[in-house]
């Protein structure tokens, strides 16, 4: 039955962020509204059913804790890429430390 709900529902969320994405520029944007936030909402509506509320604002809080660990770590390889030149494998791995960095800073900050 889990399958099924994350199915329908992740199928829906996911048209629905996928039709956001088409209307915006650039298109590129369509796969990024199309992914994380449909697999993000359908996890928390699942968890909300499984472990309630209370459960569920304390998984929220690590996923934006996550996201914003993405964004450095994206914003480091976007820079390092577009002004530097660097090959790509390098620049990804490496600006992995600050994602950690982050991730590791925020969750001592916050979380805890």
């Amino acid at each position: 039955m889990e399958f099924l709900f994350r199915f329908i529902v992740g199928g829906l969320i996911v048209s629905l962020f996928s039709a956001m994405g088409g209307v915006l520029k650039p298109k590129s944007f369509a796969g990024l509204f199309s992914a994380a936030p449909s697999v993000a909402l359908a996890t928390l509506t699942l968890t909300i059913f499984k472990n309630g509320k209370p459960y569920a604002s304390l998984e929220s809080r690590s996923m934006i804790v996550g996201a914003l660990s993405l964004f450095f770590y994206l914003a480091l390889c976007s820079h390092l890429l577009m002004k530097y030149k660097i090959h790509a494998a390098m620049v990804t791995i490496s600006g992995l430390a600050l994602w950690l960095l982050c991730a590791l800073g925020a969750w001592a900050l916050v979380l805890r």
